[in-house]
């Protein structure tokens, strides 16, 4: 049987690369005039009730036993919740271009997990790691516009560090066995848990419809609808469709293009270190992911596919792409 053809597979490799790319500016947009947890979290209920419907249409079942659906939440919160929703409090700090060039070091820190972990890890990908942490210290050290800008860039580090352990440890825990399924159970718990949040934070209360322009509601509805469930479904169309080694590569192209845009559209300034670190993180990246995703299966390294939005070598980013909708 024939493959995909050429220009079908042009087609998501692309969406992927512009729609997971685009979501930090999107964010930027949104948290102008939305409170973030507000923003980050009704944007994955809305999301995980569209899968849901989805799943009820075409007859496929929701119910997941205690232990999956717990799995599942806090895989959530961890991907989701604290991953891109801390991003999505962050971007009302800092820029958009440096929120994706810190989101870029995920497949970085997963690799670095992986040695600590003592498990075999290439010469070359560990120093590929050195060196992107390298660049990621150069993104994060200048601080830019002082304390503001310092606790923006604090809280996009420990969003990437949450992303990065759940995509370590998220293939150790019992999940529904359709991925499908598990996404809209991440999505529905961490939308709750970053409700909670903002509740807890007072954000909540504050809300003001009358107050939300045009623009954060556009953008609110584009990473709900396109961000997560079209950029989705094209990657999980990828995994069955196109070998590993093409799929991964938004893992560096995606920050390449949340940079151009945010450029482009939002008048962002990159400094000399900064551009500096960024070209040394997806290079890094670059070389990780070429590394990895040449060996062989049995030896396959973790390559996450997570920003945030995440996502991991070769043979679980095949068998579990719902890491990746947090986009």
């Amino acid at each position: 049987m024939a493959g995909p053809s050429r220009w079908k597979l042009l087609t998501a490799l692309w969406t992927i690369y512009l729609v997971w790319g685009s979501t930090y500016f999107a964010i930027k947009i949104s948290v102008r005039t939305l409170p973030a947890f507000f923003s980050a979290g009704t944007r994955f209920l809305l999301a995980g009730a569209l899968l849901a419907l989805i799943l009820a249409v075409t007859g496929r079942s929701m119910r997941v036993s205690p232990r999956e659906l717990l799995s599942s939440a806090l895989l959530g919160i961890s991907l989701l919740g604290l991953g891109v929703g801390v991003v999505t409090l962050a971007e009302t700090r800092i820029d958009s271009s440096t929120a994706a060039m810190i989101a870029g070091t995920v497949p970085l820190q997963v690799i670095a997990l992986r040695t600590l972990a003592r498990e075999r890890v290439a010469l070359a990908t560990r120093l590929s790691v050195f060196v992107g942490l390298v660049g990621l210290a150069l993104v994060v050290l200048p601080g830019g516009e002082g304390s503001r800008s310092a606790v923006g860039l604090a809280l996009a580090v420990g969003a990437s560090i949450s992303w990065s352990l759940g995509s370590f440890f998220g293939h150790r825990l019992p999940l529904p066995r359709d991925g499908f399924v598990a996404t809209t159970w991440e999505m529905l718990g961490a939308g709750a848990f970053l409700l909670v949040l903002g509740l807890a934070g007072g954000e909540l209360g504050t809300v003001d419809p009358t107050g939300f322009s045009l623009e954060s509601i556009a953008a609110w509805l584009y990473l709900a609808v396109i961000g997560s469930l079209i950029g989705f479904t094209a990657y999980a169309w990828l995994l069955r469709n196109a070998p590993i080694s093409k799929v991964v590569t938004h893992q560096y192209v995606n920050p390449l293009v949340a940079i151009i845009l945010g450029a482009a559209l939002l008048d962002e300034q990159l400094t000399v270190a900064t551009g500096l670190g960024a070209a040394l993180i997806v290079g890094s990246v670059f070389v990780a992911v070429r590394k990895e995703t040449t060996t062989s299966p049995s030896s396959a390294a973790a390559v996450p596919a997570g920003p945030p939005g995440a996502r991991e070598d070769a043979r679980f980013e095949r068998d579990a792409p719902q890491r990746n909708a947090a986009r």
